[in-house]
């Protein structure tokens, strides 16, 4: 016979009213409903509205957090435009020394940077945000370019790909809040209007406008870009996407024939595509914030003033049960 009188557990909590602030794994009988419960990760990947944006707006940089984003600037007027979010709406903000539309962001809501971009002439300018307004920095990217991707931060960033004017570009260069640096290894596939988020050092692209549109998917882990084995499930270029090398996520596009909503999950070596979209299927150009789990989709082609916040894996109060 198994002797049990040495096993010991652990007391549960019992309330009347459920935590206001509890921790992750905590579990509490909770008297007034009678019922056992806990506070766990939910699975919940899906779209909801967020606050639309003051003005509608295509080709905007992007870049923050689901709850502290940035959109700045827009291919019409006012072309200067920027517009800060703080999880419920979006409050004009100060503007661009001077228009960068189709340009890339990298970056924090108080410590941001866009870079590149231009119409109808390509720029290399380089601006940064404190939170307020923006600064002109004198570091001017090494190859002009428009519909670029980008990663990092306000002193830590990457920019790669794009489109120069004439012809598509791989090239590749690193910021180190001070100046650009241009990378002697280039992306594999030059192209433009590419899905991009990571870090400086560990950075990904996916999809792009070549000819015709395409899937595929490079790494970069801070010298040089490797294809990775498999693309996006949706070929498509103008891809919304954030997130770090290991856990990301991608969003709306063109697929050469129409606007997109699909949405996929990224895990470091492959792409699943979610079973839902977002609910207003778009282009989006550099607009967009946040990680795999708290994204940001807003603006898009056609001008919107739209604005997607997706849930991932969400900590919630759960109702536990014995079936």
């Amino acid at each position: 016979m198994v002797a049990y009188t040495g096993i010991k557990g652990q007391n549960i909590l019992i309330v009347s009213s459920d935590p206001a602030n509890p921790l992750e794994g905590q579990i509490w009988y909770n008297t007034t409903s009678n019922l056992l419960k806990g506070y766990a990760n939910v699975v919940t990947n899906a779209w909801a509205s967020g606050g639309a944006l003051n003005n509608a707006r295509q080709a905007t940089a992007g870049f923050g957090t689901q709850t502290a984003a940035v959109a700045a600037g827009t291919a019409a007027s006012p072309f200067v435009l920027t517009e800060l979010y703080n999880g419920t709406s979006w409050t004009a903000s100060g503007a661009l020394t001077a228009e960068q539309s189709y340009a890339a962001g990298a970056g924090t809501q108080t410590a941001g940077l866009v870079f590149g971009g231009g119409y109808p002439t390509t720029v290399s300018t380089t601006q940064s945000f404190g939170g307020s307004s923006w600064t002109n920095v004198p570091a001017t990217l090494n190859t002009a370019r428009i519909n670029l991707g980008s990663a990092g931060t306000q002193t830590a960033a990457l920019g790669f790909a794009g489109y120069t004017g004439t012809a598509n570009t791989g090239a590749t260069e690193s910021y180190n809040g001070t100046a650009w640096t241009s990378s002697p290894n280039s992306m594999n596939t030059a192209r433009r209007n590419i899905g991009s988020f990571g870090t400086q050092t560990a950075a990904v692209a996916a999809g792009g406008e070549i000819t015709p549109y395409v899937g595929s998917t490079e790494l970069w882990n801070g010298t040089s870009w490797t294809n990775n084995p498999t693309g996006l499930n949706t070929t498509r270029g103008y891809v919304g996407a954030a997130g770090t090398q290991t856990a990301g996520l991608a969003f709306g596009g063109y697929t050469g024939t129409a606007s997109t909503a699909a949405t996929e999950l990224w895990n470091g070596s492959t792409w699943t595509s979610n079973p839902t979209g977002l609910a207003t299927a778009r282009f989006i150009y550099n607009g967009n914030a946040g990680t795999q789990t708290l994204a940001l989709a807003f603006a898009g082609e056609p001008p919107t003033t739209a604005t997607e916040e997706w849930s991932g894996t969400v900590l919630t109060t759960r109702t536990i049960t014995t079936s």
